[in-house]
């Protein structure tokens, strides 16, 4: 099994994983049983250092990108199916998939971060379409007293996504050109009419609302790609 020793996290992402894996690692956890909170992006080892060090069988890796991003995974799962144990089996669902074909991974079409965003949202809608399927209805568990335990209430799930979607926002705006991004944000955080915006930079109407127009339709498309339903 490869360590931290032996694994040169710096090779590229792999193109072959190991022989398909059918269970998880003995150490994934229940989202309840994780009582301490999500490790910190690091700058060491990146999200593609750990995919490569995945696809080499080591669970290491796998337990460091868990650690790392199940919080934001079961934001995302509970947001859509509203239900606890379900949100809990998509993030587990999804997880595994990573171990088992992390070498589908492909770094020219997005981060692994909005990889893993794509798995846990299509695979949620996927239950959901399932269910509808059989003509189920989905019921969130409840303890006695009626009352989610603490550790999945929905408000503070919902807090989460709510940063989620902010830093997703915050995220596809950052890969926009100079020139899109800096009409959005003058225009959605500075308040700024389309003409305020061509007043203050000495540029046309036309151009300011040409430059929205095609950075909004990249950034709906960005996240779109990250798991993001957009209506706006």
């Amino acid at each position: 099994m490869a360590d931290m020793t032996t694994l040169a996290l710096s090779a590229p992402v792999c193109i072959s994983a190991v022989p398909e894996r059918e269970a998880l690692p003995s150490f994934f956890p229940s989202i309840r049983q994780v009582q301490r909170p999500a490790i910190p992006v690091r700058q060491e080892p990146a999200d593609e250092e750990l995919i490569s060090a995945i696809c080499l069988g080591a669970e290491w890796a796998l337990e460091a990108l868990y650690q790392r991003y199940y919080r934001y995974a079961y934001a995302m799962a509970y947001r859509v199916l509203r239900e606890a144990t379900s949100a809990e089996d998509i993030v587990q669902e999804s997880f595994l998939s990573i171990w088992r074909k992390a070498d589908s991974y492909q770094k020219q079409h997005g981060s692994v971060y909005s990889w893993l965003q794509a798995i846990v949202h299509h695979r949620a809608i996927d239950k959901i379409r399932a269910a509808t399927n059989r003509d189920r209805q989905w019921i969130p568990l409840q303890v006695e007293g009626g009352q989610d335990p603490p550790s999945e209430q929905p408000e503070a799930w919902e807090e989460v996504w709510q940063q989620e979607q902010a830093h997703m926002i915050r995220t596809v705006l950052d890969q926009l050109p100079a020139e899109q991004r800096m009409v959005i944000e003058q225009a959605y955080f500075g308040g700024f009419t389309h003409a305020e915006i061509a007043k203050k930079n000495s540029i046309p109407l036309g151009t300011v609302k040409g430059r929205m127009r095609l950075g909004i339709q990249k950034m709906r498309r960005l996240l779109e790609e990250m798991g993001l339903d957009t209506e706006w």
